[in-house]
């Protein structure tokens, strides 16, 4: 079942995308992406893009969604 949003998330918003935990558990997994820009603004655009395809996926139960940003100074 994580295939399809790894897969998803790689080729759809071309974001670098791997499963980073959980694999010993049933049904339950972490994934975590990367965006690199230029804008700040870009950046928040498409992490808002990707969780809201992954919100809406009617085949996965999400029970959260985190963003980091690193620090830039």
């Amino acid at each position: 079942m994580v295939k399809p949003i790894v897969e998803g998330i790689r080729s759809r918003f071309s974001l670098s995308v791997a499963e980073v935990g959980h694999q010993d558990k049933w049904q339950r997994a972490l994934v975590g992406f990367a965006v690199v820009s230029d804008s700040y603004t870009h950046a928040v655009d498409v992490v808002d893009t990707v969780e809201r395809w992954v919100w809406t996926r009617p085949d996965v139960e999400v029970s959260g969604f985190r963003v980091e940003w690193p620090d830039a100074g």
